[in-house]
This record gives structure tokens, sequence and C-alpha cells, in this order.
């Protein structure tokens, strides 16, 4: 396994993150394809054994069952101290008001309610899911520094929003000298290259490590154009963040695996591994294969030609994910 530093941080991380939205007990949440305790552990300990120490979560992935499952199996095939354990906080988790979004109130009680599913003193990367529109932006990074400064969170970071939005939290924690933002976990892969406009070239110019979320398009990049699964049938948010024309993207990714003799998963991880902005994608397994083709794709090599194949057919996105 490649280890690399997040960001401009002393953090060491796999060069794989193990997504774990795919563990939580089914039918809990908005998830209906997730994988139960006994499912999920396999894939868990194949991570761990294969180097990967980077493991990413949020408190309202299938209700809180992903955070219990993970942090189970980490402390059962793990050492806690040789791990990266990351969650997230905005999305509601209860009923009624403050349960959910990012004002303090929200913040301390989400945190101490991940920190006892995860069974942990302790998270390493404590992320904002999403930004909160509602809550003045000096409360939320307040909050935040706080839980660095009392040992419960070691290092924060933030998730899909405009890189203009981003850059002001940037601005106002070091205004105030509170504890700053060291990645960004955003939407990026062949299909959607948007954030390569503004957000990369802004964490590059600052030091932010980037761990993008569904590196291989839900998917999408794996297999022929259209093809079901089983996710992919009930993913509404997935739905909203592909088009028809992204057909022609998928269909070089085949070109490129053909040519070579290899799945499509290794190719189209191959380019994102590749893109000097990436740390480490987020990869979502559900089944052994899945983990051995993300493996696999850190000794794949692209050549100039292949990359042009791959880039040429991309179209113009709009904002979407946030």
């Amino acid at each position: 396994m490649q280890y690399v530093r997040l960001g401009h941080t002393g953090l060491q991380v796999s060069r794989l993150a193990l997504g774990c939205m795919s563990f939580g007990e089914p039918g809990l949440g908005a998830h209906k394809w997730t994988m139960d305790e006994a499912a999920s552990r396999p894939i868990i300990k194949q991570a761990l054994d294969a180097g990967i120490n980077f493991f990413d979560t949020a408190n309202t992935y299938s209700d809180g069952t992903s955070e219990e499952i993970l942090g189970k199996s980490l402390r059962d095939y793990g050492r806690r101290e040789e791990l990266v354990v990351a969650t997230k906080v905005h999305g509601t988790f209860g009923s009624g008001p403050n349960m959910g979004g990012l004002s303090r109130k929200a913040i301390f009680t989400a945190v101490e309610d991940s920190l006892r599913r995860l069974g942990t003193d302790y998270i390493d990367l404590y992320q904002i899911h999403r930004l909160d529109h509602h809550t003045p932006v000096e409360e939320i990074l307040e909050a935040l520094h706080d839980l660095v400064k009392s040992g419960k969170v070691r290092y924060l970071g933030a998730s899909s929003m405009f890189a203009w939005e981003f850059s002001k939290m940037l601005y106002t924690a070091k205004a105030h000298n509170w504890t700053p933002f060291v990645s960004m976990q955003d939407h990026y892969n062949l299909l959607n290259r948007e954030e390569e406009r503004e957000m990369y070239p802004l964490c590059e110019d600052q030091g932010i490590g980037v761990i993008p979320w569904s590196p291989l398009a839900r998917g999408r990049l794996t297999r022929e154009w259209g093809t079901e699964t089983a996710r992919s049938g009930t993913d509404q948010f997935g739905d909203q963040l592909y088009e028809e024309g992204d057909k022609e993207v998928v269909d070089a990714v085949g070109r490129v695996a053909a040519a070579r003799g290899i799945p499509r998963a290794q190719v189209a991880l191959a380019w994102l591994l590749s893109r000097p902005w990436v740390t480490a994608p987020l990869i979502g397994a559900s089944k052994p294969r899945h983990l051995e083709d993300a493996l696999a794709a850190l000794d794949v090599n692209l050549d100039n030609d292949e990359v042009k194949v791959l880039e040429s057919p991309y179209r113009p996105h709009p904002v979407v994910g946030f």
C-alpha cells in the first residue's frame, strides 16, 4: 500500500480510503441496498489486510449503523492508533428542531453520538457533510475548533460546496486563529470534472487534501451504460448526478480497458489517481473484487494517448450534489 500526507498535515493516509456508506442495516435511512454487519465485516478486514488505514463514514449512513459496524470491525481487526477514522456531521439525525445542521448545539450532540457508535475516544477527521446556510460561519468554525481543542477530534474536513464558500471558511478560520480545514471531500470522476475549474486550484494553493466521493460514478464507469444494479435501481440521488451524454465517456473507458485486458474499474480509478490534486479516493466495496480492482489500479499507469481517449468526450455538467 502507498501512503501519502493528507494535505499540508503530517497525517499519513493510505492512497485508497474505504468509503463505508455500503455498510449498515438494510432498510434504515435512505439507502435500501446496504449490507448488514455479517456481510460488511469481511470487506473491512480485507481492506485492513491490504494496508488501507483510512476509513470514511457518516453519522447519517443507515441511521448510524454504518458507524457502529465500522467501529466494531476496527476494534476486532485493527489497532486504533494505526487507523484514520473519518465521519461527518450535518444531516438530520433525529426528529424535532436542532437535530441536524451545523449549529453549535447540533455539532456537539452529533459528535458525542458518533463517538459512542464508533466506540472510540476521538475522531481523526471530522467533516461537515454539507454547508449549513442557516448557521453563521463563525458559529460553525468555533464549535469545530472547540472539538479539536477538547481532544475529541484531531483534524477537520469539509465536503461538497462552492469554492467561494470554502475559501470564505478558510479565511474566517485563519482570521480568528481557529483550527482550519485540511481536506475537501467532493464529487469527482471521469463523468463529472467540474471541480477542476475552481475548487481544485483552491485546494492546491491552500494545501488541502482531496478525497473524492463516487470516484467510479456509483459504478457507472465499471460496466456498460444502462446496466442496472440493486443500488442504481433505487439511487434517486445518483440519478441527478449524470446524464445520457455521459455514455460516450463510459464507452471510452470500455475501449481502453478492452485494449489493456483489464476491468473498467481499474482504468477509471487509475485516471483519478493520476490527477495531481487527488489524495485518496473513497472506494465503495460490496464484493471482494471491488477492493481487488481498486488495489490493482494503483499499479496501472495510463499513457498520454489513453488519457486523451478518456477525457476527450467529456461534456460540462450543471452544479449538482450540494
